[in-house]
């Protein structure tokens, strides 16, 4: 192959394009900073390899044009320089690299001796990573695709969902269609079957407004997942952020898979649903220092790497083995760059950004005017798209909820233990609940947030199922491989009276019952709920609460459950909870209440109240109470609609119970209301109906020993 051309120096990654003299070809670059040398290796599809070496180098961008390398090309990269890991230098040519900027991944990492930069089997391991291995790795590793994109999305409609009227529904690509019967088998866990009209029925009928896809990011098995035969199922293990992984693809793995993963986010476009992407930019799956060299710790360990003063060591605040170092610009480069790929090309629309603190970090603590987060302030694409922190990383400072600026929304976990901390009768008192079901006021009532910037969730893909809550007191991860040792033991559960499963009938009316509870108080509280995939219907992992490598039913959603008559019940009170939540503005407010009357007969926007009717004092705050009932005005709701009305609604009363015994709650009589019609009582098995019971104001109801009931105001007493 004759040498490359110079080509130029962006855009950075492989681009095919037509070069000088309309002579097809491909443009690779890559920032090496440091590098002595760089070539760009091609792969013939029976193995032999071709090295162009890159000899222009732009700004610490080594670039080049190679004639004649078209789409489904396979390649990779080999970059020279020193090796001086005390100095945090470990280049090393005989390791084939892979492309950062790679659209599409083929091959699968299986992390043999060979594809670590060190000697992996050194006799004295405690400077194993310092002694350079020369074996090839190029057999061993996958390589980057060149891919074509002439998609300009014309035909797209993105559903542009306001946060006020969001419902996330978090699922994994495969775990959500692998068992799905409406499926076809060749389709199920693919991103194809993701956008099957069966899978996207469901997603319809329940009244999601999002999903939230776990990585899709291509990722790496973990060591020591393979040696025990598991594998990495969740995929919070990057290594490529340009390329949709490709394990999902149903179409192929030579590039075929970028242009399924666009059909899939046009068919649920196309049905109203926004998709959100699960990222891991905080760290790789290249681990610490006796890791593998995959791709950044090769082209430029100092420069993608938060290292410790001892250069030989990674500052690790990810609990993962290493850190990006996001203040570098280059990496700040490699993410942006990422998140706004999967906007504009793939058609994605918003992320949610895992352990986001880490990414906040300036020279070492979190800081809120760090590089990332101002430049996704200014960001003209990613400005405008939904983003999600988890705001907490694993490092010293690193819990920030609350704390993170206009524009992003944060997964609230204030929330999550409160709401099980109530249900499972382990609150002192109710003044944290009564923040958590109203909005969280106290942790987002400043710099212009809004209700919605509190992701409620009770349970995530981390942790117990809901059935699993009110199922296990104790984590049960076993099939993990790791004596039970991995997984919080903090998990704020009940499980009823019987550890596991059980044929107690009176155990698992409560269960169910408990379950009901939890689901109408998530979507019933002010902010934007996420559900979990399967949750709806009482998907069980078996006690499991970290099922990260549990690629098999464990993981998988249970389809089968649809056919359970309890399961079905459950399923139908999701629907018609987030068919009123849609129904009703009260139910999915813009702004904070203020808790002041509204009018001459002092009804106030948000009211509080005892068992007995009163409206709660301070010192009820801080009694232990089993009881609280919440009226929500639909009266006077802050702005306006889009044709600048004011926006009414009904108004509600919700009585949340978790006590054992039976009580009687007196509903407010005027000014708040006249009568009251009964929408939602979780003490019934049936709930395909509203109950339809109509009470008077000031009329004592019973309710039922932890039990939860949704009254509306009738509008004409």
């Amino acid at each position: 192959m004759p040498p490359a051309w110079p080509g130029a120096p962006t855009p950075l990654g492989a681009r095919f394009r037509t070069g000088p003299d309309g002579v097809a070809g491909t443009n690779f670059a890559l920032w090496a900073g440091g590098a002595e040398a760089v070539e760009v290796c091609l792969f013939a599809p029976d193995g032999t390899e071709t090295r162009v070496p890159l000899t222009e180098l732009t700004h610490e961008i080594w670039h080049g044009f190679v004639p004649g390398v078209r789409p489904g090309q396979r390649y990779g990269y080999r970059v020279h320089g020193r090796w001086d890991p005390w100095t945090g230098a470990r280049w090393n040519p005989a390791k084939l690299l892979l492309d950062p900027y790679a659209r599409a991944v083929d091959g699968d990492f299986t992390l043999p001796a060979e594809v670590y930069g060190h000697v992996r089997d050194w006799p004295d391991q405690h400077v194993a990573d310092t002694v350079r291995d020369e074996r090839d790795s190029a057999p061993y590793v996958p390589k980057g695709v060149v891919v074509h994109d002439d998609d300009d999305w014309a035909d797209d409609r993105r559903p542009k969902t306001p946060w006020a009227d969001s419902v996330i529904y978090e699922l994994h690509v495969k775990g959500f269609t692998r068992r799905h019967p409406g499926v076809p088998e060749e389709l199920r866990g693919t991103y194809a079957g993701l956008a099957h009209p069966a899978a996207v029925e469901h997603l319809v009928r329940l009244g999601v407004t999002a999903v939230e896809l776990l990585p899709v990011h291509q990722f790496a098995h973990e060591d020591h997942l393979l040696r025990r035969g598991l594998r990495n199922y969740w995929g919070y293990n990057s290594i490529g952020y340009f390329a949709p992984h490709a394990a999902y693809s149903a179409s192929g793995t030579g590039g075929e898979q970028v242009g399924e993963f666009k059909r899939m986010v046009r068919a649920l476009h196309a049905a109203g649903i926004e998709v959100i992407l699960d990222v891991v930019y905080n760290h790789t799956a290249e681990a610490s220092e006796l890791g593998p060299m995959l791709s950044l710790r090769g082209i430029d360990n100092r420069g993608y790497y938060r290292l410790q003063s001892d250069a030989r060591r990674y500052a690790d605040y990810t609990g993962c083995g290493n850190t990006l170092h996001v203040v570098q610009p280059q990496v700040l480069r490699l993410i942006t760059d990422s998140l706004r790929y999967w906007v504009t090309e793939m058609g994605v629309d918003g992320f949610r950004f895992d352990l986001a603190a880490a990414l906040a970090r300036s020279m070492h603590d979190v800081d809120m005017l760090s590089p990332f987060l101002a430049v996704i302030a200014q960001d003209p694409v990613l400005r405008r798209v939904k983003l999600i922190a988890e705001p907490w990383d694993v490092g010293n400072g690193g819990y920030q909820v609350g704390a993170f600026p206009p524009l992003w929304t944060e997964w609230n976990d204030r929330y999550r233990d409160a709401v099980r901390d109530f249900w499972r009768g382990a609150l002192p008192d109710v003044r944290d609940l009564g923040y958590r079901l109203s909005g969280s006021s106290d942790l987002y009532a400043w710099g212009g947030r809004r209700p919605y910037a509190s992701v409620n969730f009770v349970t995530a893909h981390d942790g117990f199922t809901l059935r699993d809550l009110v199922s296990y007191e104790r984590k049960h991860n076993e099939a993990n491989g790791e004596d039970n040792r991995d997984g919080t033991n903090d998990n704020r559960s009940w499980n009823c009276g019987a550890e596991g499963e059980t044929d107690d009938a009176a155990v698992n009316a409560l269960r169910r019952r408990q379950m009901r509870n939890v689901l109408t108080t998530l979507l019933l509280s002010t902010g934007v709920p996420m559900l979990v995939a399967g949750d709806e219907m009482g998907r069980t992992q078996g006690g499991n609460n970290n099922a990260y490598c549990q690629d098999n039913e464990i993981g998988w959603v249970d389809w089968s459950l649809r056919d359970e008559p309890w399961a079905a019940e459950l399923l139908a009170l999701t629907r018609r909870l987030l068919r009123l939540r849609h129904t009703h503005p009260v139910l999915r407010r813009k702004a904070f209440f203020s808790g002041r009357p509204q009018g001459a007969d002092g009804l106030r926007d948000l009211a509080w109240f005892t068992a007995d009717g009163a409206e709660m004092t301070e010192g009820d705050w801080y009694a232990p109470t089993a009881t609280i009932a919440f009226y929500l005005s639909g009266r006077d709701i802050p702005g306006r609609d889009a044709r600048g009305e004011p926006v009414t609604d009904d108004s509600f009363l919700v009585v949340l119970h978790a006590g054992h015994e039976d009580v009687e709650q007196r509903l407010p009589g005027p000014p708040w209301a006249e009568a009251y019609e009964l929408l939602v009582d979780t003490a019934r098995e049936e709930q395909e109906e509203a109950p339809g019971v109509v009470c008077r104001g000031g009329e004592r109801v019973p309710v039922t020993g932890r039990s939860a009931l949704l009254w509306r105001v009738r509008p004409n007493g």
